[in-house]
Formats: structure tokens, sequence, C-alpha cells
């Protein structure tokens, strides 16, 4: 009886269905052909959850410009995900927070390639200061 009682709790246990995991959050990323850094960026979104597609390109400051990126806030790509645009090496739990609450904005940036950033080397000289546009 007791091998009985294992079996069938074995069988439940091997039927029973994995846990869900979290689908990959899709983003495309344009990109500088030249830049290292944004592949640097794009390694560090695929380790917290994204899948990036990769889009090279000599014109960045017209697809900035038409996802509606000031000139001052342009950074070193530009990345569209779930409707809004992320420019510069935005860090990933300001990305996910973006996704979850959904604001009413175009998106988000941190302008330029500072230190400290996700995909630059070197050692933070201060608190990154993006902003929302």
């Amino acid at each position: 009886m007791k091998k009985i009682i294992r079996l069938v709790g074995l069988v439940a246990l091997i039927s029973a269905a994995p846990p869900a995991l979290a689908a990959p959050i899709h983003a495309v990323l344009y990109k500088n052909p030249q830049c290292s850094c944004c592949e640097a960026y794009a390694a560090y979104l695929q380790k917290n959850g994204f899948d990036i597609d990769f889009k090279p390109t000599d014109d960045l400051t017209r697809i900035s410009a038409k996802a509606g990126v000031p000139p001052d806030l342009e950074g070193c790509h530009t990345m569209f995900v779930d409707g809004y645009v992320v420019d510069g090496l935005v860090p990933v739990e300001i990305v996910k927070k973006l996704l979850s609450e959904h604001p009413a904005i175009v998106g988000i940036a941190l302008p330029g390639m500072p230190q400290g950033a996700p995909g630059m080397s070197g050692n933070k000289a201060g608190p990154l200061k993006g902003r929302q546009y």
C-alpha cells in the first residue's frame, strides 16, 4: 500500500505543471554599429529578462527625433519597448517600473554616456539623472 501511495505521489509531482516563467520583455534597440557600450547595455538587459532585437543604424538622430526624443535627451541608442521610448543607458529597474506603472508619457531618457550607467565602465561618480518626456 505504501508503494502505491508513493507511486501516486510521484506521478502527481511529475505531472504537475512547472511554475510559469516570466516571458521575456521584447524590445527593439536602434544603435550605432560601432558603439560597444550599446551591446554591453543590451547584454545587461538580456540578463534581466529582456529579449533584444538589434537594429544597427547610422541615422540614430533621425530615429530619436521621429520617436519624440528631445535633442538634449538623446543617448547613444534608442529603444522601443511596450509602446515607450527608452533613450540612453537607463537602469533596468527604471525601465521595469515604467512598464509596470504605464504612465502617460512618451518615454524616459538618460542622455549622453555617463560613467557608472549600465553598459559603461568605471565607477559611478554620482546619481544618474535621467528624465521622462
